[in-house]
């Protein structure tokens, strides 16, 4: 049973998977290591309906090749990675990302939360809450359209050019675009909170009393401004996610002639 996998047994596989060292009974105790995790990863996903609302979809399963690459990558054991299991919440935009955080964070008070919006992981930007249930971590991933387009075409360049792309090598050029993308991203989603705080100021000032006429047409008029550049700023999001879609739809076209 899954249950009987010590904690040293399985770092002791982790050992074996990051020296490439492993067999079929290694692979094997990979699997049902792997399986041990659905027990956790179906508590939270039905918290996250039932609880929130919302439709979060499963990742796919964390390749043994994956997990070597990490455990090469990062000092970790096997046992410390937190996104064996994992689901995936994609919204609108930040503000939304916002909400949805606050109240995973609320539904999981315990959980720990990563923050890779000021500080991306090679252009990387989202949010994960760790839910970890009896030593069992479940990443959910919370990502704005935006942020969520961009770790696609990163996946879809490391497939396609180079697998060491997502963390930071391959080519120079192509991780100087992706970290160009990546900044004007975060540069148009720091505008929208901006935006969103400065509507809320707005609003509150309009429900004052006794505001004279003057100034109240003035806030009026602002906050029509405002209105005005959100509904610039969305229609600016939504053409830039279709314009990364569809530059992720070419990659494979230009793989082929390489």
């Amino acid at each position: 049973m899954a249950s009987e996998i010590s904690k040293t047994q399985i770092d002791r596989l982790g050992d074996r998977l990051r020296e490439s060292d492993i067999t079929e009974a290694d692979l094997r105790l990979l699997d049902e290591y792997r399986r041990s995790f659905s027990e956790a990863y179906e508590f939270v996903v039905s918290g996250i309906r039932d609880e929130l609302g919302l439709e979060p979809t499963g990742r796919p399963a964390k390749s043994t090749t994956s997990i070597s690459e990490k455990l090469l990558r990062e000092s970790i054991r096997l046992t410390q990675m937190q996104d064996i299991a994992g689901c995936r919440l994609v919204v609108s935009e930040i503000a939304n990302q916002e909400r949805v955080v606050t109240s995973l964070t609320k539904l999981f008070p315990q959980a720990p939360v990563v923050d890779r919006r000021a500080r991306p992981s090679h252009g990387y930007r989202a949010v994960h809450v760790i839910v970890i249930l009896g030593n069992k971590p479940v990443e959910i991933q919370v990502r704005t359209a935006l942020q969520h387009v961009w770790a696609e075409l990163s996946e879809k360049l490391a497939d396609v050019v180079d697998p060491a792309i997502k963390y930071g090598g391959g080519s120079e050029a192509t991780a100087k675009v992706l970290l160009e993308a990546s900044t004007t991203i975060a540069q148009h989603e720091t505008q929208e909170i901006a935006l969103a705080k400065l509507e809320s100021q707005v609003s509150a000032m309009l429900l004052e009393e006794r505001l004279e006429k003057e100034k109240e047409e003035g806030l009026i008029s602002l906050r029509l401004e405002i209105k005005a550049t959100q509904e610039s700023q969305i229609s600016i999001r939504e053409n830039t996610v279709m314009s990364l879609r569809r530059i992720i739809e070419q990659i494979p076209l230009i793989g082929g002639e390489q």
